[in-house]
This record gives structure tokens, C-alpha cells and sequence, in this order.
């Protein structure tokens, strides 16, 4: 079964180069195939983007680097669905 948050990794990819030229070594969170935000490091990224309503499991969190240095590992957060 592939990641319920596939699509927004496919489009870190995609735009890699260009994100790197705007968010180089920040943080972003990537929702729906766009960014919603850029934050100094993952917690505040999280924090920020569950405080404004969007759920755990909803959206990408990733660090922005050249080459794939940036998406070596890969973490989930546990989400409960009803």
C-alpha cells in the first residue's frame, strides 16, 4: 500500500530545484501538492501546522536540501481514524 502522503513527497521531488533555491535547509510543510508553510526546524513546522487545523497524517513535513540528503529517512506520526 503506498503512503497516504506519497503525493506530496512526489512533489518535493518534482520541484526539488526550485524549492531548494527558496527554501534551502529550512523546513517546509507540503498539503494538496503545495506549500503551506516554511519553518526553522521540524517541531515548529509540526506545531505550527496542527495549531492552524490541519491533522497529524495530512501533510508532509520535510527538510529542504539538494540531492537526497533531505529524504533519506522517513518517519510517520501515529494518527487515529475513525
Amino acid at each position: 500500500m503506498p503512503s497516504p502522503l506519497q503525493k506530496e513527497f512526489d512533489y518535493y521531488l518534482a520541484h526539488q530545484g526550485e524549492l531548494v533555491q527558496k527554501y534551502h535547509r529550512r523546513v517546509i510543510v507540503i498539503k494538496d501538492e503545495k506549500v503551506i508553510g516554511d519553518y526553522a526546524d521540524e517541531p515548529e513546522a509540526v506545531a505550527a501546522t496542527q495549531k492552524s487545523g490541519h491533522q497529524l497524517g495530512t501533510f508532509l513535513v520535510q527538510r529542504v536540501e539538494a540531492g537526497q540528503s533531505g529524504y533519506t529517512q522517513t518517519f510517520h506520526s501515529r494518527v487515529a481514524f475513525n
